[in-house]
């Protein structure tokens, strides 16, 4: 045993003198595997991407995250979280819409009438953290917020009857569509142009930032008011998370909670991104469309009746309590 000893020492003492010094600190530095839901270099991607490079920046030496791709290249976003907390990715970057099937109280994440500060102050997100411990993820930040989503027509309408009118729909807001007479389908975001150019789709929902510019193109209409909250967030695999030391957790939750604040739709930034946008739409001929009176009433209340009422039918228990805590 003391020869086999003594062997080693002499090989660490040889490696340090010609210069083989081991590395402490990335010895010491997490990688995380990571995807995101969009695909990358997407408008909707992007905010993810950028997650990713500042904690790659400022975690130097601590913790890193290896970008696989996004969806569908790496398959479908509906199955990504699924995935990651199976153990096939460490973090995701999504939408909820994308996890509903994970955690059917999912849709609450967008109906909130509080910021996400006040959500972290009364128990909302401590509520949804619970939930989300039992299906082997950890609940980080949301990451952005491209704001409220809205209709975007082909053609016009006078009022909130959607019938007659097929459109293309994310599970946002599927229900809301259809209570209002829609017929509903659903699409890849590179077949959006093509269904609305070829009349499959007379319009499709979509948040206020985050827009794919060629669309414009084939759009000729946004509705007023819009409805929910389209918010990114990033999630991590619970096992994954407890590997880490508190240091390496610390970037993960300081970098997201800093986007987090910076995309309050209150924000400075968010407003002059919104003005820049809606002037641009305007220049290319785009109309607005405001329901005013009754019909922004019907519209308002279609929307918020048909989103909770869907997480209510689906998780009767919790879905009582957070409406309780992300509802004024």
């Amino acid at each position: 045993m003391k020869a086999r000893m003594d062997t080693g020492l002499v090989l660490a003492a040889a490696l340090i003198l010609f210069g083989f010094v081991p590395n402490l600190a990335a010895a010491s530095e997490a990688t995380l595997t990571a995807a995101s839901c969009f695909p990358i270099g997407s408008p909707p991607g992007k905010p993810f991407e950028a997650l990713v490079a500042e904690v790659n920046a400022r975690g130097k030496g601590v913790v890193q995250i290896d970008l696989k791709g996004g969806a569908p290249a790496i398959g479908s976003p509906f199955t990504l979280t699924q995935k990651m907390s199976k153990g096939a990715y460490d973090i995701v970057g999504c939408t909820e819409a994308y996890f509903g099937n994970v955690l059917p109280e999912a849709p609450v994440l967008r109906f909130s009438d509080h910021t996400y500060a006040a959500l972290r102050e009364n128990g909302g997100l401590d509520y949804v953290q619970k939930l989300m411990a039992e299906k082997n993820i950890r609940y980080i930040a949301r990451h952005h917020d491209f704001g409220p989503f809205h209709l975007w027509l082909s053609q016009p309408i006078t009022g909130p009857d959607l019938t007659g009118l097929n459109l293309r729909v994310a599970p946002v807001y599927t229900a809301f569509f259809k209570s209002l007479g829609a017929t509903v389908q659903r699409s890849t975001i590179a077949e959006v142009y093509t269904y609305m150019e070829n009349g499959t789709v007379q319009g499709y929902g979509w948040p206020a930032l985050g827009w794919v510019p060629p669309w414009i193109k084939v759009t000729k209409y946004r509705v007023e008011p819009g409805f929910y909250h389209a918010a990114l967030h990033t999630l991590a695999n619970l096992k994954s998370w407890n590997s880490l030391t508190q240091a390496q957790q610390d970037v993960l939750t300081a970098v997201g909670l800093e986007l987090e604040g910076q995309s309050e739709t209150t924000s400075a930034g968010f407003l002059a991104a919104t003005k820049k946008q809606k002037d641009w739409m305007a220049s290319e001929g785009m109309e607005t469309i405001t329901m005013e009176g009754a019909d922004r009433d019907k519209w308002v209340a279609a929307a918020l009746d048909a989103g909770w009422d869907e997480v209510l039918e689906r998780s009767p228990e919790h879905g009582a309590a957070l409406k309780k805590l992300f509802t004024k």
